[in-house]
């Protein structure tokens, strides 16, 4: 990478981030194992949740949240119009 290259978005990842990826990647899980649970359970706690629950995407997490919120088939959704639909 050239010396004057200036990244958009230099990400911060630290020898404790390293090692906790190492040690998922031991564990054998890969999906929804212990840290995911771990990671569920004290975001609950963080937010005064009484669960939560990870996704994959936003777009998988805001199906969920009209799902939650009963909207369905018919119902009016008004968002912004700055949205990036993924699907």
């Amino acid at each position: 990478m050239p010396d004057d290259f200036i990244p958009i978005a230099r990400p911060d990842i630290d020898d404790a981030d390293i090692a906790e990826v190492a040690d998922t990647l031991r564990s054998g899980w890969l999906t929804y194992g212990p840290k995911s649970q771990q990671f569920e359970a004290e975001f609950a706690t963080m937010t005064g949740a009484k669960h939560a629950v990870g996704v994959n995407s936003c777009t998988a997490g805001l199906h969920l949240s009209l799902l939650a919120a009963g909207i369905g088939p018919g119902d009016e959704v008004i968002t912004s119009p700055l949205t990036f639909a993924a699907m």
